[in-house]
This record gives C-alpha cells, structure tokens and sequence, in this order.
C-alpha cells in the first residue's frame, strides 16, 4: 500500500459567534436549551464502547434552579473501575499501532462534529449544567474545544517532524511512543473544553484513557463522549466513569499499569494525588507522568500612568465572567491612589448595571455559582468582610440561594494587603482591591509576588513602558500566564497556551506542544547500514 508524508489541515481558531437578536445561533441555542430543559436525561458509564447503567444513580440539576432536575448519572463500583482499565490495556494493543493520521482524523471530525451539528447542543447542555451564559459557553464549549482538537492534530505532527541529524553512515529516527499502560483524566466543572482535551489530548498520541468527570459536569461530558463516539474513537479507549472518587482513584493508582495523571482541579486534591502515585511508585512497571492545572489567586496590577476605564473594564470582566469561576479569574487587585476614585465609580457602574438570572435570559451578565457548597463559602467570607474593620465592600455582598445559587457580584476594598481575601482562592463573584500609594509601585510590586501561593495569572496596566518592563521582571515567577493591557483572563488555544507554577500546578501548557510531550516516550532508533566486523580501532595499531 503506498504512503505518504502527509500534511493535516492548517489549524484556526474558531471564529466565536455572536448569539445577536435575530441570529440564527441564538435561535438554535435558544431551542436546544428548551428541548433539553423539559427532557430527562440518563447518563451511564461509558466503558468498552457500552453504556453500562448500574442502578445506583445520582440526579443532576441547574445551579440556577437546584429544585429542577435534568437527569440522572449511574455511579460506578469497584468493578466497573477495573473494567474500563483492563478494556483499556486491551484496546490500547491496537490503537498505539494505529498510523498516526488515523487518530488524527477521528479528532479532526469530532472538531467539525462541535463546529456543526452539535454546536448548539454542547453550548445548552453547558450553560445548564453550568450556569454559563451563552457567550461563556461559546468561548468554552464550542470554541475552545475545537480550537484543542485541531491544534493538537498540528502540534502532533510538529513534535513528530522533530529528528535527530542523521549522517550517510546511520539513519537516526525518533519515534514517539504512547506511554506504556494506561493514563487517567481527572477535569473539572467549570470548563467543558477542558474536561473534553484532557482525555482527548492523550488518546489522539496513541494513549488510552480512564476519565472521571467531575460531578458539576457530567451533563455536558454526556454530549462530548457522544461526538467522541460519533467521530469514530474506538471501544476501551476512553472510559468514562463516574462515583466515589477515593475509591475511583485508588483502584486506577493501585494498577501496576497505571502511567500518568492529567489532572484539573483544586491546589489540595492534586498534591494528595502526587501523594498516593509517591506511595505507590514502587509498584509501577513505569514512572507515571503527573500533570496539573490546579488553583490561583490571580491579580490586577495598575500603574499610575494607566487609563482608569480600561482597569475598571479588566476589573469587571476578569473578575466576574461566568461568576470569577475560572482558574485564571481576577480576584485581587492593586489600585494606585490617584486613580483610585475614578475606577472605584467606574467599577461600582459596571457591577450595578449587571443583570443576573438564568442564562436562558440571553440579557443576563450573571448567573449561578456551581453549588450549595460554593455558595455556602463566598458567603461566609462576605459576611465576615462586613464586619472587619479593614475592609469594605462597596458594592454587592448580598446572596440567596432559594431558588438558585445566586451571589451578587461583589468587591471589597481592604486596607490590609495580607487581609484574608487577598489571599485566599474564593472560585466565585468577589475581588478584593488594596488601594496604594501612587509612589510606591515597586513596594507593591513586591507585595502582588509575596501574597499568594499560587502563580496562575496576572495583568498590569500601564502606559509608561518602564513600568511595564519592571512588572514583567518582578513577577517572572507569580503567574506563568502574565498579560500587558488586559484582564488576566481568555487564554486561546494556540496564541497563549496555558499554565502556572508554584501551587498552580506544573505549568506544562495546555494548548500547545508541551502539554502533548508528556504523554508520549520516545524511542531512539539508530540504523547502521554498513556494520563493523572487526572490534579493533585505528589506535590499537602498533
């Protein structure tokens, strides 16, 4: 059979759509979320290519509506865990020897499945599970998610283009294996692009693939393993399950088979994970591989030469979109005093013009935070700014969650730069703001370093390019996403991958080539074409 070096298609980003009045995708999401709100759905294990029910199951509803329920998801058992991993290692003797351009293609339509006919589907299914409003969730479920699944198709073939030289006596060849084993996905609630790259990322170089969803999330994982099913990802190569993660979790980390962790998710969760792959290292055929995007405390920093509407702007939209539940969310800022009045009424505008309600009201800005448990935390936070006395909330502060897990978009201003919501990750609608001395930007620059643990996200504003050039020196090692002139927020497949250090995780880059060298080990192939026959060199010569 003839081959070829074969050239996939240039990748782009997808175009977002604009969900206008009148607009045909407005119409189609609009339907979608109706159709889907008035049905009843039921979410099985998905392992070895079968839908697999197992009677205990648990009901899913809207953060914006908890009383409605929307479905049903099966929790697995022991057993169940154990099958998909030994589905996996079965599936995986074909699909690792499978030619690369295969995997590729099976990506490439699920990218058109998302861009087409499931484009409104994914987006409803999103922003009810997750209480996103339709351009959230066409950032994130539609576009980000193709824009993973292309690019990784390019970044694919752009590591296997990397050879060693070679000379007329040896061909030298390297060639990306999948790991041996299998590999286990571990996403989080609050993006589905990344709850479908996680698992997606890793089959598409060779791997096979445990994945648990997180429970806020299943709804819109029930619609991305449809489209990986209707792309055509063979059985036992993503398994899907869902239950108690402890025992999820230590039945994959006890297999000896077990070689690598892709994982999103909260700061403790991965470090007690690290923990459990240390304790059992020794009983691994492999080192596994241990990737992570965990948490921030992520900052806005202005310089006293920025242009307060523009700080103001990066505040409330960094922020509060979809409720400051993203990873990279602006939830502490450092105002300079001679701005500070000016981005205060700005800021204070901005929050009081937000309407907030359910996303199917496409006139919403705000919706739901994820859950009881999250509610129950921000509020308690806001309730105990309203009482110390180095801080104050002006504007906000206010919560109800009768019928939905509504908080008011909120801002406290604090006289405390260590005061605790500076410090603390929140996942929800408050930012903290410490107004300093116009004068003493290098000692704040000190400070935005020093304050947290983590090291996600960060932004600066100003238009004295020294400034600039200081901020970007001083917080090298605060946040391994940094933006000049904007929020801290909207990374883009291909343009800014993604990624943090410190107790944000391994910064390993998601959406681009680096994330996707971690899951292959490459093998070393020299070729001799005229083998020696004699052991002896020149300089044993008498």
């Amino acid at each position: 059979m003839g081959k070829g070096f074969f050239n996939v298609p240039v990748a782009i980003n997808e175009p977002v759509k604009s969900y206008a009045p009148g607009s045909p995708e407005r119409d189609a999401v609009l339907e979608a979320y109706s159709t889907m709100w008035n049905s009843h759905i039921d979410v099985p294990l998905y392992i070895n290519g079968k839908h697999i029910t197992t009677g205990d199951t648990k009901t899913m509803s809207a953060p914006h509506d908890h009383q409605h329920v929307v479905g049903t998801y099966h929790l697995a058992e022991k057993t169940h865990v154990e099958s998909a991993i030994s589905t996996a290692l079965e599936a995986r003797h074909e699909w690792a020897n499978l030619p690369w351009e295969q995997r590729a293609g099976i990506f490439l339509k699920a990218a058109e499945l998302i861009a087409g006919p499931y484009r409104a589907k994914i987006n409803a299914a999103t922003m009810i599970a997750q209480s996103k409003t339709v351009h959230q969730a066409e950032i994130d479920a539609a576009c980000e998610l193709i824009d993973f699944l292309r690019f990784n198709v390019q970044f694919m073939t752009d590591i296997y283009h990397e050879q060693p030289e070679s000379t007329s006596d040896a061909w030298n060849r390297l060639e990306y294996r999948p790991l041996e084993g299998f590999v286990y996905a571990v996403t989080p609630f609050n993006f589905t692009a990344i709850a479908g790259n996680l698992p997606a990322c890793m089959a598409l170089m060779g791997n096979v693939v445990v994945w648990k969803p997180s429970d806020s999330q299943i709804y819109s994982a029930k619609v991305i393993m449809d489209v990986f099913e209707e792309a055509g990802v063979p059985p036992g190569v993503i398994n899907v399950v869902f239950g108690d993660p402890v025992m999820i979790t230590d039945t994959i980390m006890d297999s000896p088979d077990f070689s690598g962790l892709h994982f999103t998710g909260s700061t403790f969760i991965f470090k007690e994970l690290w923990k459990k792959i240390g304790n059992n290292i020794h009983n691994y055929k492999t080192y596994p591989r241990i990737v992570g995007e965990t948490g921030g405390k992520d900052f806005i920093i202005a310089h006293k030469t920025a242009n307060a509407k523009q700080v103001a702007t990066a505040i409330s939209r960094g922020a509060f979109e979809f409720q400051g539940q993203k990873c990279s969310a602006a939830s502490r800022a450092y105002v300079p005093s001679n701005l500070w009045d000016e981005v205060k009424n700005y800021v204070i505008e901005d929050v009081k013009s937000f309407k907030m309600g359910s996303p199917a009201d496409l006139e919403n800005f705000i919706t739901a935070v994820i859950h009881e448990g999250s509610f129950d935390k921000l509020a308690k936070y806001i309730d105990q700014a309203k009482t110390d006395s180095d801080a104050e909330i002006i504007v906000g502060g206010n919560y109800d969650k009768s019928k939905g897990y509504f908080i008011e978009p909120t801002v406290i201003v604090t006289t405390n730069p260590k005061y605790s919501t500076m410090c603390t990750e929140l996942f929800g609608p408050v930012i903290t703001i410490y107004v300093y001395d116009e004068n003493a930007y290098s000692e704040t620059l000190k400070l935005v370093d020093e304050t947290s643990e983590y090291a996600l996200t960060g932004a600066v504003l100003a238009t004295d390019r020294y400034a600039i050039q200081e901020a970007t020196k001083a917080l090298q090692n605060c946040a391994g996403n940094f933006y000049i002139n904007d929020k801290p927020t909207g990374a883009v497949v291909g343009q800014q991958p993604f990624g943090g250090a410190r107790a944000s995780g391994t910064n390993d880059k998601a959406g681009s080539a680096l994330n996707l060298l971690r899951w292959v080990s490459p093998r070393m192939i020299k070729e001799t074409f005229v083998t020696p026959t004699d052991y002896r060199y020149p300089f044993l010569g008498e």
